[in-house]
């Protein structure tokens, strides 16, 4: 028996079996179906140990346990039961209304026998993949092959095939003969779509998807006059008069006897993964003298994609791409001439393409839905991070693909080498038309032409001020979303010149310490020689120090308590840290006699000592220089080295806790005593005990209350509830801000890495710009998503005061026309898209094979991550029929 396999190993397991076979499909591979309830059920168990910690910091064991592992496989919710045999697999007829992703999962061989060699059950239901264009990589699988009434006039009698759409007529021929127990010399088959003698069909070799033959219609099955018996007599009409029975027969040749005529449900076309073009069903007979049935062409690019399994992600960000007018133009023309097939960075050709095909689907008539099985295959074998069924983010996959196609399209077969030169002082549109020439020299595309535009970088040294200009292509705007990208943090400060006080710095969100360090040490103009100490305090006494610096600053709730510390930097190995805690008396409430006791107050003071060599004395002295800003101007501060007045200077009486919780009295020792700090101990421990007296000479009010990391308050220029606009994030993005630390910038005039300031200005704006907003972030353990609504212009996105380049006088408007939504949560998000038909001025959502209309007011929502804008008419912005006259793109 073979060793049961732990949930982390099948999904390994499975997810390289799948990766490989997908990246070898061919012609002829089988392909099996499994009910997408049984696969999502072994999904949930497979996936059980990747879920990320709750909030309350403990794993729930409880919902973890109740994931057990799947039973055997059960297909049975597949299967139509009214038209099915209990025969075997290849005889059991499917639901008619089967949508993949949705009803069933499809499975490379190789994944469905390791699936059903572990869980066994069935039915099996194994399909094949065929060819479905010009080339080897145009492959589908045939879920459901062509589904045909033969209909035998002269005998009365009627009887419903299954065959493969690439099978040949003489396959249909030879079918139609077993059926009806003919000979191939007695019988002629008719294309009979709409009740019509369509065409003979008497090219045995051309296959049945050449012959244009579609689902659910009538093929005549015509005895040849000398071959008729006689036997039967026929009414009129050429019908026989006793009832006629009907058949129904799959691709094997089994029959199954029904009563009356089998007929489809008129919207199953057909639902075979395989892109074809909607036509009229079957039992739309045709009038008129015409006897040629017309398949009704319907509107265009309302045609949706089916989802293969979490696919949600590619089909919104497919769609988008798809509706941009220019690709739509370019993609339908003969764009096979510009490809470019020894490009090394590129795919081949392959990723073009495939996607252009794809488009060509989705734009034909018809509103059947499309597979992009043969499209994500092509994808899964270039960018193996989009294979599998895992759920992935629609701007990566746009972004992939605006790449990957400019790669594939760029008309440049020899890339020259060119030096950049330095701006020298010269005019930025002098340097921006360098730049921008000498990135067209290298990138000329459709992508170039309809999607890049150009920043103006400036960075500047803080040391020697050398300002850096150059000018960068973009392929689409990421901007953040205030409260998503930073976090403002509160930590009470110790610099040794001032009393105590609040320093609030900005941190990136999903930072770590080493931000908040570097924040903290650029506020509080830290010299070379020290450096900050950070520290958790709880209860007036050091909870924890915060010195790991990748350590990650979610870890820090908003309502704890930080205080930073300046202190020399020393070797770590010879040193230890010593923390004063404040004690002060105050009378026992549980004792009625007037008896005190030594109480904690107030925030503890933490410096770095040497672990062998500190005096007493030096402990005095440490006290009275760290308190010496909130001292009261009562006598002067102690500063020499001597033993003689330690004690009263400081006036404290400080004791020294010792292992066992005792305390030594350090008032009484020697001030040349040298005290014992533990090898392994963190920090030293020492009493701070405050008389009335010396309470009255310093100003203590300063460290009695540390204030907590985030004080929640409304975000400044924005009242409660009101939405975030597209210019805030507009603007947040093109802020000046230092670069981040492990970002840092080689200055070429000071020889090192600075911190150099950065600000990014448009300058050269595409035809149609992309705008990614910001809300997922990442981390080694969290993933996050931000759920604030972003108020983005449908209409008149107007960036003509963003742009740097004022040489253009025309305005810079934009149109909204399509967008990518992501709902629910980063684990089990949903993604859809919503687009503007430009010829019909309406709006629709596409949610994968689902495509209806929608009103303008349902466009905008909080589900809004990618939108793209279409450029119109500077200047001549005008509305022509109740909508914007858009330009027309051309090469620049």
């Amino acid at each position: 028996m073979v060793p049961e396999l732990s949930p982390e190993e099948e999904r390994l397991l499975i997810r390289d079996i799948s990766v490989a076979a997908e990246s070898d499909t061919k012609e002829g591979d089988t392909f099996f179906l499994i009910t997408h309830r049984w696969w999502q059920s072994w999904l949930d168990y497979v996936n059980q140990e990747m879920l990320v910690e709750p909030a309350n910091g403990s794993y729930e064991t409880a919902a973890l346990n109740s994931r057990r592992r799947p039973p055997a496989i059960d297909n049975t919710d597949l299967i139509d039961d009214a038209t099915s045999e209990e025969v075997s697999n290849v005889e059991m007829e499917l639901h008619d209304t089967l949508v993949e992703g949705r009803d069933y999962i499809l499975l490379p061989q190789p994944v469905w026998e390791k699936l059903h060699g572990w869980y066994g059950g069935g039915p099996i239901l194994p399909r094949k993949a065929i060819n479905t264009g010009l080339s080897q990589a145009d492959l589908a699988i045939e879920v459901y092959p062509l589904r045909l009434q033969l209909i035998l006039i002269q005998k009365g009698e009627r009887a419903i095939v299954r065959i493969s759409k690439k099978d040949t007529v003489d396959d249909l021929h030879r079918k139609a003969c077993d059926v009806f127990e003919l000979t191939l010399d007695q019988v002629n088959i008719w294309d009979y779509y709409g009740q019509q003698k369509h065409a003979l069909m008497d090219n045995m070799d051309k296959t049945l998807d050449d012959a244009n033959i579609q689902m659910d219609q009538d093929i005549l099955v015509e005895i040849l006059s000398d071959s008729m018996d006689g036997g039967s007599s026929l009414q009129e009409n050429g019908y026989p008069e006793r009832d006629s029975s009907s058949m129904l027969i799959d691709a094997s040749g089994t029959t199954e006897n029904t009563s009356n005529y089998y007929t489809s449900p008129s919207s199953e076309l057909d639902n075979n993964t395989t892109a074809t073009t909607a036509t009229a069903t079957a039992n739309n007979t045709m009038h008129g003298t015409n006897h040629i049935a017309t398949r009704g062409a319907g509107p265009v690019g309302l045609t949706g994609l089916l989802n293969l399994g979490n696919t949600c992600f590619m089909n919104s960000a497919i769609q988008c791409l798809v509706h941009t007018p220019e690709f739509a133009k370019y993609f339908r023309e003969d764009y096979h001439r510009e490809i470019n097939w020894q490009n090394p960075l590129g795919m081949v050709g392959e990723l073009a393409l495939a996607f252009g095909d794809l488009l060509r689907k989705l734009w034909a008539p018809g509103r059947t839905p499309v597979s992009p099985r043969p499209f994500k295959t092509k994808l899964a074998r270039f960018a193996p991070q989009f294979s599998g069924y895992s759920q992935h983010d629609s701007q990566e996959l746009l972004a992939f693909l605006l790449d990957g196609l400019h790669e594939d399209l760029n008309r440049v077969k020899h890339r020259p080498y060119i030096k950049t030169r330095d701006a020298d002082g010269r005019l930025d549109e002098e340097v921006a038309d360098e730049y921008w020439a000498n990135h067209i020299a290298r990138n000329n595309s459709i992508i170039v032409d309809v999607c890049q535009g150009q920043f103006k970088s400036t960075l500047v040294c803080p040391v020697c001020e050398k300002v850096s200009v150059t000018f960068d292509p973009f392929m689409y705007l990421s901007l953040p979303l205030q409260s998503a990208s930073s976090r403002s943090m509160t930590v009470l400060v110790f610099s040794g010149i001032s009393p105590p006080s609040p320093v609030t710095v900005s941190v990136p969100k999903q930072g770590r310490f080493r931000d908040l360090i570097q924040a903290l040490s650029n506020s509080c103009s830290v010299k070379s020689g020290e450096r900050i100490l950070l520290a958790e305090v709880r209860g007036y006494t050091v909870y924890q120090f915060l010195e790991d610096p990748v350590l990650l600053l979610s870890t820090i709730k908003d309502d704890d308590h930080l205080v930073a510390y300046k202190v020399p930097k020393l070797e770590k190995n010879a040193t230890t840290y010593v923390q004063f805690i404040h004690r002060r008396e105050e009378p026992e409430l549980a004792n009625s006699s007037s008896s005190t006791t030594w109480k904690p107050f107030g925030v503890p003071l933490v410096y770095q000592i040497s672990r062998n060599s500190t005096k007493i004395f030096d402990l005095y002295q440490i006290v009275n220089v760290m308190l010496s800003p909130m001292k009261l101007n009562q006598g002067p501060n102690y500063t020499g080295n001597s033993t003689s007045n330690y004690q009263t200077t400081c006036g404290m009486k400080l004791q020294l806790l010792e292992k066992g919780n005792s305390c030594l009295d350090l008032f009484e020792e020697e001030g040349e005593k040298a005290i014992a700090v533990p090898a392994n101990s963190i920090s030293a421990v020492v009493f701070v005990n405050w008389s009335k007296m010396d309470l009255k000479r310093y100003d203590v009010t300063s460290m009695e209350n540390i204030p907590e990391v985030v004080k929640y308050a409304p975000p400044l220029k924005r009242t409660r509830g009101e939405p975030l606009s597209l210019y805030a994030c507009l603007d947040a993005f093109l802020r000046e801000e230092p670069l981040v630390p492990e970002d840092m910038w080689f200055c070429p005039r000071c020889k090192e890495q600075r911190q150099a300031s950065k600000k990014l200005d448009l300058w050269r704006l595409p035809d149609v710009l992309v705008i990614h907003l910001k809300r997922f972030s990442f981390s080694r353990s969290t993933k996050h998503k931000l759920e604030t609504f972003v108020d983005f212009p449908l209409h008149n996105l107007d960036l003509t005061n963003y742009v740097a380049n004022k040489r253009s006088s025309h305005r810079q408007s934009y149109e909204l026309y399509a967008l990518s939504n992501h709902y629910g949560s980063m684990a089990s998000g949903h993604y859809t898209a919503h687009i503007k038909l430009l010829e019909e001025n309406r709006w629709y959502n596409f949610d994968d094979s689902h495509v209806m209309p929608i009103n303008e007011d349902e466009v905008k929502s909080a589900a809004a991550y990618v939108l793209f804008y279409r450029r119109v008419k500077g200047e001549d912005t005008a509305i022509s029929n109740g909508r914007y006259r858009f330009y027309n793109s051309n090469h620049r």
